[in-house]
């Protein structure tokens, strides 16, 4: 049966976008979001600008999407305005230039604040799904990210229907939205595998303006290499749980962890996968990253909530091809459900999350290098910090073969503030911050979290700061930015 809606060529969908207009894509990392959408805008506004006329877009998404894409739209000069998140090496330099407006956003509040109308309304709405029915119901992929909000507020919506993804992954989706406020629902959601909504997102058919058939893969990511550093500091992550256990501060059955993606993330995972005193625990989180599927096959995981499948295309395909398996284990929620402060409290979610940054009383930067330079942006990570039974950051006590300490007197730039850190863990050891006063943290910190290289030094700062409750001392606060940004090293050495 013919659908209702126009199928039609990604450059021809694109002449739906209009400069100044606000777009919205789906996804949450590349998986979910468009494909073929990105290269037409990009193109359309290279043709526009040889025309000397003015075409740039205002871009939201979930979180980041491909990189390729958003480099892509960004080469295009495409691009005026962008939130909340991103990863894109060539739109980082036009941010940090001045050259995109980044709005820097929690993810779990983006959605709100759009239905907020905060920032004005959504003109196009792209979203990629695995099927359309005629009545407006819309079936997502990979990643669902803020795809529902868009959907419900955009004013036309493009449809890039991509045959690559098998029709099962809507069994994984669990579709709700929590409303307005003053009356808002709330959200029962009280156990890892909870299902309360539906498997599709329902609109007004009305609004969809154009299909584009694909068949293009999600640009996974894969599992990154292991390194010896990282291993330490997941042993380090490990132990400090296991003591907990024996403490009787976690219970028997353990509770469900959240981690984001990269190299550190994925050696814990593997090393709680790997120590059989951990029982099999549940994952409630943004992303659902490489190392998880294979606990999840182990039965390690029992279960996992996210946002997306932030996986290769291997593991991808290895979901799809046992779906039978997955289905009743792996539950996809929009990101304001997954990152919800309430239900992340409600189920004692233990955070693990990786910093750039920290200072001696325990203030996290993650987003900005000596304070000026926007790395990604903060994410999720403070949705699950400042909310988390525990909040655990982690970090290499040293970067650029000892040239940077991640310890430093004073924070350049502060993304989480020491009310919410709890825990800093590095592969010199763990600073447990719990009920330590300002000076007995920056004890801990020093001495289990720096690297010796650095250790004389911020201790030499913090017996010379003047102060009360908290010693700084403002002329010598940046010394070793200063020294970084002089020699090339915080060490003073060039």
């Amino acid at each position: 049966m013919q659908s209702a809606f126009p199928r039609m060529s990604a450059d021809e969908a694109a002449e739906f976008i209009h400069h100044d207009d606000m777009v919205a894509f789906s996804g949450f990392t590349p998986a979910g979001s468009p494909k073929a959408l990105p290269v037409a805008i990009a193109q359309r506004a290279v043709n526009f600008h040889q025309r000397q006329q003015a075409f740039q877009i205002r871009l939201l998404t979930g979180a980041s999407i491909g990189a390729d894409a958003d480099d892509a739209l960004a080469a295009a000069d495409a691009v005026v305005w962008r939130a909340p998140y991103q990863t894109a090496p060539a739109l980082r330099e036009k941010i940090n230039r001045g050259q995109v407006n980044f709005v820097d956003l929690h993810l779990s509040e983006v959605a709100q604040m759009v239905n907020y109308g905060f920032f004005g309304p959504i003109d196009v709405a792209v979203i990629e799904a695995s099927r359309v029915a005629d009545d407006g119901r819309i079936w997502l992929t990979s990643g669902i990210g803020n795809a529902p909000t868009w959907l419900h507020n955009a004013r036309r919506v493009i449809i890039e229907l991509n045959r690559y993804h098998s029709p099962r992954v809507a069994e994984l989706a669990d579709i709700v939205m929590p409303g307005l406020p003053p009356r808002r629902n709330s959200v029962p959601i009280f156990h890892t595998l909870d299902r309360i909504g539906t498997q599709y997102v329902q609109i007004d058919p009305a609004k969809i303006v154009a299909i584009v058939e694909t068949e293009l893969p999600d640009a996974g990511n894969a599992q990154e290499r292991a390194n010896p550093v990282s291993q330490q500091i997941a042993d380090n992550v490990v132990a400090f749980l296991l003591n907990e256990m024996a403490l009787g501060r976690l219970p028997p059955e353990f509770l469900p962890l959240q981690s984001g993606v990269g190299n550190i993330n994925n050696a814990v995972m593997a090393r709680l996968g790997e120590n059989s005193d951990i029982p099999p625990f549940m994952m409630y989180s943004e992303v659902l990253q490489e190392s998880v599927v294979h606990l999840l096959e182990s039965g390690k995981v029992a279960g996992a909530s996210a946002s997306s499948l932030t996986v290769s295309r291997a593991s991808l395909e290895k979901i799809y091809d046992n779906m039978d398996f997955f289905a009743s284990r792996i539950v996809l929620r929009p990101q304001e459900i997954s990152n919800n402060p309430e239900i992340i409290r409600r189920l004692g979610v233990i955070a693990l999350n990786v910093g750039l940054e920290f200072d001696i009383y325990g203030h996290a930067n993650s987003t900005h290098v000596a304070g000026v330079t926007l790395m990604n942006g903060i994410g999720g990570s403070a949705d699950f910090e400042r909310n988390a039974y525990l909040s655990i950051f982690m970090a290499p006590s040293t970067a650029k073969a000892g040239k940077i300490s991640t310890i430093v007197p004073m924070c350049s730039h502060v993304d989480h503030s020491e009310h919410s850190v709890k825990v800093i863990v590095t592969e010199q050891g763990v600073a447990d911050l719990r009920g330590l006063s300002p000076l007995q943290r920056a004890q801990a910190i020093i001495d289990h979290c720096a690297h010796p290289l650095y250790r004389d030094c911020l201790h030499h700062y913090l017996s010379n700061a003047p102060g009360g409750h908290l010693r700084h001392d403002l002329e010598h606060a940046f010394d070793l930015h200063r020294n970084l940004i002089a020699c090339g090293s915080m060490l003073g050495e060039s």
